[in-house]
């Protein structure tokens, strides 16, 4: 995959650099929106590392999908209004965007393609604070034509494998897979270590309940896991497969009912 996000191979799929005459005689089978967050990523990331993974991974997935399965989609321009965690929404220039700001931006793009006849869109997802299935389960009432599905790229393949720390945020597979696609953008020379403190009641750090991480007492430089070990060559390797398994998850959706 050409890894410039200014391609030329990549407009006609990419509504970033897209023309309008590039556009408008082609049919398209479903629409992809990378769905990202401003916040701190560590020392060593740029605030919107959420949107540019998800964007990059959304391109090169739709590639594919037109490579391999014969089915063309357009990846639109990242959202990049997170739902954040007290303690992280107080950090400099860090946007909490709410569930009902989120929820309007979403009818409004799904309205939007309705009208224009696309009935598939795909929600790319890059942050672990957004939540949009209670969202999708509205607009299937309301859009019963559309079919929304939710993807967390992050979450397709297992870390497991490929890289040594486990990454919760800026860590060493978010940094790898920047260094991939933007490395002129990462500073891993001035990474903090990812250190984070478990709550004090062990039954939240067991799962059998859920309760918002306060970001300022969970870590100390905004980072959650370890990132020295981050290479461009690990997040290529990561990112090969989650973009081939997305990619055949587009040419299914595009190509098959349901049920």
């Amino acid at each position: 995959m050409n890894n410039s996000p200014l391609s030329t191979l990549r407009s006609p799929l990419d509504l970033s650099v897209a023309t309008y005459g590039q556009v408008k005689d082609h049919p398209y089978a479903f629409a992809v929106l990378p769905w990202g967050a401003t916040e701190p990523h560590n020392y060593h990331l740029p605030y919107l590392t959420d949107a540019y993974l998800a964007h990059a991974i959304a391109v090169d997935a739709v590639e594919k999908a037109w490579s391999a399965y014969g089915v063309r989609g357009m990846v639109l321009p990242a959202i990049p209004l997170g739902a954040q965690n007290p303690g992280q929404r107080e950090q400099p220039f860090c946007l909490h965007a709410r569930y009902e700001t989120q929820k309007a931006i979403l009818t409004d793009i799904v309205a939007s393609l309705h009208t224009q006849g696309i009935t598939v869109l795909v929600i790319l997802n890059g942050h672990g604070g957004n939540s949009f299935k209670p969202m999708i389960r509205d607009l299937a009432v309301d859009y019963p034509q559309m079919l929304i599905a939710l993807c967390d790229w992050f979450a397709v393949e297992p870390q497991a494998g490929y890289f040594e720390h486990k990454d919760d945020h800026a860590g060493e597979m978010e940094t790898s897979v920047m260094m991939h696609y933007y490395p002129a953008l990462v500073a891993l020379e001035t990474a903090g270590s990812g250190e984070c403190r478990p709550f004090n009641i062990e039954s939240l750090n067991q799962k059998v309940a859920w309760a918002p991480r306060n970001w300022t007492k969970t870590t100390v430089d905004t980072g959650v896991g370890n990132p020295a070990k981050a290479t461009a060559t690990k997040g290529k390797r990561f990112a090969e497969v989650v973009t081939d398994k997305i990619a055949a998850l587009l040419g299914e959706l595009a190509t098959k009912s349901l049920y």
